[in-house]
């Protein structure tokens, strides 16, 4: 739990200790990739502003040390373009403040739960040219293996083992991200365009106007 206000760490350390979460708590970022890097943290929330070393900067350098770490960025910052530059980052989540503390509460749960739920091993998908295994989690376009978050992998994952069939963002939300996201659509804009981004546009991603996306198996 990553707040420069000591009583905001507390109050959300008692909750989550109360449904049998061990907390640590850091000030700061630097602080914060201190303790993840001596090793035990299984999600980390960060703060959006912070000294030293703020939520973005940190969400950054956790992505780059420790891809497979889910984040949850916490903030009273509510301009959109806040959230998408934390998603683009690879925030597992934003909750935007004011929020109740029960909403916290689910949302760890809901990352913690899609984070450790059993690994589909049904056999290879392909979206366009790139190539998914479910077993290892990871991605190759041309044999040359791709580097992409858990959230982006499953979210390809998704629409390739439905291709043709068309989702809602709302839809994805709830399949990807496990609950109705309280960044709605734009979630899932963004970690399309981080798709397309890394992969090439031809992964077979057709965005329908109006409802969401789906996966074109001839493109």
């Amino acid at each position: 739990m990553v707040d420069d206000e000591r009583s905001i760490r507390k109050l959300l350390r008692m909750q989550l200790e109360a449904e049998g979460y061990t907390v640590a708590e850091a000030g700061n970022g630097r602080e914060a990739l201190e303790q993840v890097r001596s090793g035990g943290i299984d999600l980390v929330v960060l703060d959006y502003m912070m000294p030293e070393m703020n939520g973005l900067e940190a969400c950054q350098q956790l992505r780059i040390e420790y891809p497979g770490l889910p984040v949850i960025m916490l903030t009273a910052k509510g301009e959109e373009i806040d959230r998408i530059m934390g998603l683009e980052l690879g925030a597992d989540d934003y909750i935007a403040k004011p929020y109740s503390v029960r909403e916290f509460t689910a949302r760890v749960k809901a990352v913690l739960r899609r984070v450790h739920s059993a690994p589909d091993t049904s056999g290879p998908l392909r979206a366009g040219d790139a190539e998914l295994d479910p077993a290892s989690r990871t991605v190759r376009v041309d044999g040359e293996l791709i580097d992409v978050t858990r959230l982006e992998f499953d979210l390809l994952a998704e629409l390739a083992a439905h291709p043709n069939v068309v989702f809602t963002r709302e839809r994805l939300l709830e399949r990807v991200w496990g609950y109705q996201s309280g960044v709605g659509g734009k979630t899932v804009d963004v970690h399309v365009a981080n798709l397309r981004k890394k992969l090439g546009k031809d992964i077979g991603i057709v965005a329908v106007r109006g409802v969401g996306y789906r996966l074109d198996p001839t493109s």
